[in-house]
């Protein structure tokens, strides 16, 4: 099949069923579903396969990545895929909602030329956190995204074209180009942002990637909720705030 699908999990017996269920009701379900298990310690596995025996028309797969982080995880999955012959990939996270034009949406973008996508990420709106806060993470992920363009960690004469912040939630790739650009750096989500990563990597590359805001992936705010919106942003922008845990469930 043309397009697989990769969220990494760990921990997200919380989450990930939602999650799946945007999977499965999909427009468009030519898709193979690829999960990652990044050494959970909960039921997050057990969920997978019990949803997968309910669903059995999804085609899912699980996987197991004992080097925890999003970037490790995240690249097991991908080259797992382009193993089994994927040609695009996908990547949403294990507290997110894809919309359900999401697949339909990403094949459009990849059949229509772009070799990278990056797509517009929305705060989820069914996890008590006030319009007003996110609203502003909106917004703060728009002057991210500008910032992101003059910041000096992302400027480079090599690069074949300007800066676009992507997700790691919600974006994807051609296999091709995934493999060339040497895919998501194997690091945990305290050490590096693997999106950004790649992004740069991809930027050496071609000029065939570009921002599309009607592929749209609703996120979790769960930090938000624990840390505040003050220490999440600080968090997203370089890892300004650290706390001792972060891998908030």
């Amino acid at each position: 099949m043309s397009l697989w699908v990769v969220v990494p999990a760990y921990n997200e017996e919380r989450s990930i069923v939602a999650t799946l269920r945007s999977l499965a009701a999909q427009e468009d379900q030519d898709f193979t579903l690829v999960v990652v298990d990044n050494g959970s310690t909960d039921s997050t596995v057990d969920l997978v396969r019990r949803f997968h025996g309910q669903n059995p028309g999804l085609r899912l797969e699980v996987v197991h990545e004992p080097q925890k982080g999003t970037g490790a995880a995240a690249d097991t999955g991908m080259r797992h895929a382009v193993a089994r012959g994927a040609r695009w990939l996908a990547r949403t996270d294990a507290d997110c909602l894809p919309a359900p034009d999401w697949t339909a949406r990403i094949k459009a973008a990849l059949g229509g030329g772009l070799r990278l996508v990056s797509g517009q990420l929305l705060p989820r709106e069914d996890e008590g956190v006030p319009a007003v806060t996110r609203w502003v993470l909106v917004v703060a992920v728009e002057v991210a995204s500008l910032f992101g363009k003059v910041r000096s960690g992302n400027r480079d004469p090599r690069y074949l074209g300007p800066y676009v912040m992507t997700p790691g939630c919600n974006m994807a790739i051609t296999a091709e180009l995934y493999v060339l650009a040497g895919g998501f750096p194997r690091s945990k989500i305290e050490d590096l942002h693997e999106d950004r990563a790649l992004v740069n990597a991809v930027r050496l590359h071609t000029k065939a990637y570009g921002r599309r805001r009607d592929v749209v992936v609703h996120g979790s705010s769960r930090r938000a909720r624990a840390w505040g919106l003050r220490r999440t942003l600080a968090w997203y922008a370089d890892h300004r705030y650290r706390p001792d845990v972060v891998d908030i469930r």
